[in-house]
């Protein structure tokens, strides 16, 4: 499932460049992409460029192009969609009973595993 918050070749993208450990160009990108669908390259520069507009790449001039790079890593990323998503849906604490009713046993656990964590070292809000 692409992440959300993203049009579809954005998602692609993004999930192209989180799954990078380096800074990326819009030829790297498009060279990937070109290999498995049919698509221009200055379809994948006008996405990567508006990615950045909107924030979510950042970029350094190196020759006559730019390297791109994430400007948060794919779990700051849903960690802002879910906080925008309890934000959204009325009641926070309707929104974390049904969200407790869909996830697992194991995922339960983590998240209390976590819960704790952040009490002790006092985060939280």
């Amino acid at each position: 499932m692409p992440p959300r918050g993203f049009g579809d070749l954005e998602a692609v993208i993004m999930d192209r460049i989180w799954n990078r450990q380096e800074t990326t160009t819009v030829r790297e990108i498009f060279d990937e992409l070109a290999a498995e669908r049919e698509i221009a390259y200055t379809t994948v520069m006008s996405t990567m460029d508006n990615l950045h507009t909107k924030g979510w790449l950042a970029r350094e001039r190196e020759g006559k192009a730019y390297r791109y790079w994430p400007t948060l890593t794919r779990a700051q990323h849903s960690a802002k969609l879910m906080r925008e998503a309890l934000d959204a849906g009325g009641s926070s604490e309707l929104v974390l009973s049904h969200f407790l009713e869909q996830i697992s046993p194991e995922e339960s656990a983590r998240l209390r595993d976590a819960l704790r964590r952040l009490t002790k070292r006092g985060g939280g809000k």
